[in-house]
């Protein structure tokens, strides 16, 4: 028996009789007899499926099923019309009301249980995708939560890094579910005391050796889940710190044994850094953080992959300016403020702090 009901809308007590007898041994089911009675009905018990006459008294299908898809409490529904309108413009208005299929009666039995179990296996897969894309979006705000970034950091550098894996030729797949990784990568910060992550000065030797696990930590939270995201995820939260010339942690891997994934998120990740203002310097220029990342070429980062980004440089301004824009008109949503009793340093200082990465403290 799957969960929720699905809601069955007719005036014809005889066809709602058919419509129990066809579906009523295999789902749950809810009734209404008018469109005044659906559109409550929909509302209470928030159906996976509806299945909508189109000739009613009070108000007909068509109408019913718009004033559905403009509310914010129904619009998601999946409607299905049942009806004795056979005609082609009678389906075309369905679909243009918002039906995702359309029925005629007499019913056959097969075919409604065909198409109400395919449409349900849609909505399945919907409500699947959103619980990733919710479980993304609190682990990334959840990494970055305690720490120093700001605004939209995380996913603005994890739209640079889908960029940078379409220049670098992975396939949209891939790229989407990098962009959906990325922001996940310093999850491991959540295991970081707060007396580290805020610190407003540099780090001391025992202290880095702390800040150096959150990979590991990141990677251990993120590699339980056996989903193909969580799992570049883990990858990525793993090796994002490893450096093209070995000299990075937590394994000093080295060249194209770290993997491409992280490879790419390094850069996205440094270049945010440096061109986004932060309470201890102010952003530097996109041309300024690219010489950076030039400069880094071979010893930080893989040089083919800043050519790559370099390249690419009018498309990662787009994406910046989009970020940018929907920050400033409040989209999205700021992590919390540095305490009041920060104490920032010399934007010149800080600045190049950060050339050496998102953890990079101001001297």
């Amino acid at each position: 028996m799957i969960h929720g009901p699905i809601l069955i809308v007719d005036d014809e007590p005889l066809n709602l009789a058919v419509m129990r007898e066809v579906l009523g041994g295999l789902y749950r089911l809810a009734f209404a007899r008018s469109g005044e009675e659906a559109l409550r009905a929909a509302v209470r018990h928030q159906p996976l499926l509806i299945l909508l006459d189109v000739r009613m008294p009070d108000m007909d299908g068509y109408e019913v099923c718009r004033q559905l898809k403009a509310d914010a409490q129904t619009a998601a529904i999946p409607v299905i019309f049942v009806s004795g309108c056979t005609d082609t413009l009678d389906e075309t208005r369905g679909f243009e009301a918002g039906a995702v299929d359309y029925l005629v009666k007499p019913v056959s039995p097969p075919i409604v249980r065909a198409r109400v179990r395919a449409h349900l296996s849609l909505v399945s897969l919907e409500r699947l995708e959103r619980s990733y894309h919710d479980a993304i979006y609190m682990l990334g705000e959840a990494g970055h939560y305690r720490d120093n970034d700001t605004g939209v950091h995380i996913w603005r550098m994890a739209a640079y890094a889908a960029a940078l894996g379409g220049a670098c030729g992975l396939d949209a797949g891939i790229c989407r579910r990098l962009e959906l990784a990325a922001p996940m990568h310093d999850t491991g910060k959540l295991g970081i005391p707060d007396a580290i992550l805020r610190k407003p000065g540099p780090l001391d030797a025992d202290e880095w050796v702390i800040m150096r696990t959150h990979p590991r930590i990141g990677h251990d939270i993120l590699a339980r889940s056996q989903a193909p995201v969580f799992q570049m995820a883990a990858q990525i939260a793993l090796r994002h710190h490893e450096k093209w010339d070995g000299s990075g942690y937590p394994d000093g891997l080295c060249g194209t044994g770290i993997p491409e994934t992280a490879r790419i998120v390094a850069i996205a990740d440094v270049f945010d850094a440096l061109t986004m203002k932060r309470p201890y310097k102010e952003a530097w220029p996109a041309e300024r953080a690219l010489a950076e990342l030039h400069k880094g070429a071979g010893r930080h980062f893989e040089p083919r992959l800043v050519t790559a980004f370099a390249d690419i440089l009018p498309r990662i301004l787009e994406i910046k300016a989009q970020w940018d824009e929907r920050e400033a008109a409040g989209h999205a949503t700021d992590l919390p403020t540095l305490p009041a009793d920060y104490a920032p340093a010399p934007p010149g200082n800080a600045a190049d702090a950060h050339a050496a990465g998102s953890d990079a403290r101001p001297a």
